[in-house]
């Protein structure tokens, strides 16, 4: 019999001989004792060992709306990891068909290009996992209390491809409206939109995947090391293999157009620009033959000299611009040889220089060497995306090509010592590079104020609203640049109506300094008579047996 008032330690480590002493409960008389709840799981119930292609699907659809997995020790068979993933792939390869507006055509290097990125995490999960793996392989009777799957890295692998799926699915969805309706995420609030909807569903697929592996992991500081790791690998594919599974097919495209009597192809996406030796040599000889070709101004004559920009290589809309733009100043203002354009694009490597910082100051610099720098007129044309703090978006992957902004081009003007300019940038928020470059001897036009978005410059564009009713529509009539810009503002407002344009007008600028006025009439004047004689000189030729 236990002594209560025994104060050695014998008294408290008696019971630990028969092990712990059960609880007791007490039943009243005449009740019997209650029934074991159905809705209370055995702790010894055993977790699943097996599940059917079903199941491995339903769960991984559970994953991917971060509930619980029902897994346990459950590994999936060979068959049914290449069935799942099998499966699992098809549905990404079938909604990326939606990104591509028009015929299509699979892209086998683009299907192929990620799957690297797949091994790469394998074996980081493997390495991640192993100490919980090796814990779940010791204990003897893994029951449905144990905490987290434990089916090692097939298991790992199928959840990890299934769980993404509904958020992937809707970002491609995604993509897919913006190739289909271009023109609905033209405006700054359908683009703030489509934004935030593509972080959020970034945002969602990273964080499925991190909740899914440190169920396996069970490491805090190895799921976190896992986690920062598979960012940086997703982030390398996305940046370096931007192929996709399904790329327009030009050929069909051509067929259809030439059928439909149309003629005109679709717009699609610029080559990447493939850097070599040949490639730098050429782009020196080629601005060197430039600069040479360039013609003296005349005495007596107030000629044109043109400088068209367009650094943006990702969209064919500023090549098409830049190179009407060029064509009309040589045409139309009797600029033929005077015309330097600078432009980025993969495919005109050989024929254009590079439109970057540094051949725009030497450009200048060129024609102000050739040039009557007080009495003959520097027509510029910059086109290109615009930002909120009035740079020119510039690009040309692989090589880095930096911003321009209107202090920068109003400095490379003022050395120089070039006097009379016309300046034309058609880009979002332009109306911004006014100021900047406003002198009472210059002529300025933007396509938008300095508080909102231009119009036009999407992929399937075929010109910006501005250049299309400023140059190519206004200056074909008119030799006057103010003339031109006065009806082409309400053209503008009302095709961005008509477009559902929805962060409001455009607001095209413009800037005339007094001193350029005589000069720009003087022109104007030069011109159209030359029109006429030349007009007159085709009739009497006409006329000639």
């Amino acid at each position: 019999m236990k002594d209560l008032n025994a104060k050695s330690a014998w008294a408290d480590t008696l019971p630990s001989q028969w092990g712990t002493e059960p609880a007791k409960i007490e039943i009243p008389l005449g009740e019997q004792p209650p029934a074991p709840s159905s809705d209370t799981a055995s702790p010894m119930a055993p977790a699943p060992t097996r599940l059917s292609l079903w199941g491995w699907m339903q769960e991984g659809v559970r994953a991917g709306l971060f509930l619980p997995l029902r897994t346990g020790a459950a590994t999936p068979s060979p068959w049914q990891v290449l069935v799942l993933s099998l499966l699992g792939g098809a549905l990404l390869v079938g909604a990326a068909r939606f990104q591509v507006a028009g015929p299509a055509q699979f892209n086998l290097r683009g299907w192929l290009a990620p799957m690297w990125s797949s091994l790469v995490l394998m074996w980081l999960a493997w390495w991640a996992m192993a100490p919980a793996q090796r814990a779940a392989a010791a204990t003897e009777a893994p029951s449905a209390s144990t905490p987290g799957p434990s089916g090692g890295l097939a298991a790992w692998y199928v959840l990890s491809a299934w769980a993404p799926l509904a958020p992937l699915l809707l970002l491609y969805a995604l993509m897919g409206a913006v190739a289909h309706k271009p023109a609905l995420w033209d405006g700054a609030v359908a683009g703030n939109i489509f934004w935030v909807a593509y972080g959020l569903l970034t945002l969602w697929v990273l964080a499925v995947l991190v909740v899914v592996s440190a169920r396996f992991i069970r490491s805090g500081l190895r799921t976190a090391i896992f986690s920062v790791a598979m960012a940086a690998v997703i982030g390398v594919g996305m940046w370096q293999f931007q192929d996709q599974p399904w790329e327009l097919d030009a050929q069909a495209l051509a067929g259809a157009s030439a059928q439909a009597g149309e003629g005109a192809q679709a717009p699609q996406e610029p080559a990447h620009l493939v850097l070599s030796q040949a490639v730098f040599e050429n782009q020196q000889a080629l601005w060197e033959r430039q600069v040479k070709a360039l013609p003296a101004g005349r005495d007596g004559v107030v000629d044109v000299y043109g400088l068209v920009f367009a650094p943006y290589a990702s969209e064919n809309v500023f090549r098409r611009e830049s190179t009407m733009v060029s064509t009309l100043l040589q045409e139309r203002f009797d600029a033929q040889g005077r015309v330097i354009h600078l432009l980025n694009h993969a495919e005109t490597a050989d024929t254009h220089a590079w439109a970057t910082p540094q051949n725009l100051q030497r450009a200048i610099a060129a024609l102000a060497q050739r040039m009557d720098r007080d009495s003959d007129v520097l027509v510029i044309y910059m086109t290109s995306h615009g930002a909120r703090n009035h740079e020119l978006a510039a690009s040309h992957w692989p090589l880095e090509v930096p911003p321009v902004t209107p202090e920068m081009l109003r400095t490379m003007l003022d050395e120089a010592g070039i006097r009379h300019r016309v300046i034309a940038v058609s880009a979002c928020f332009s109306g911004g590079w006014i100021e900047p470059l406003a002198t009472d001897s210059s002529l300025i036009m933007t396509a938008a104020d300095a508080t909102h978005t231009s119009y036009g410059c999407g992929t399937r564009s075929e010109l910006t609203f501005f250049g299309r009713a400023v140059f190519h529509e206004q200056l074909r009539q008119t030799h006057s640049f103010t003339d031109a810009f006065a009806k082409a503002v309400p053209v503008i407002a009302q095709r961005e109506v008509e477009a559902g344009k929805e962060d409001g007008f455009s607001n095209p600028q413009i800037h005339v300094g007094a001193q350029i006025v005589p000069v720009l009439r003087a022109l104007e004047q030069r011109l159209a008579a030359t029109t006429v004689d030349g007009e007159a000189s085709g009739a009497r030729g006409a006329k000639q047996p």
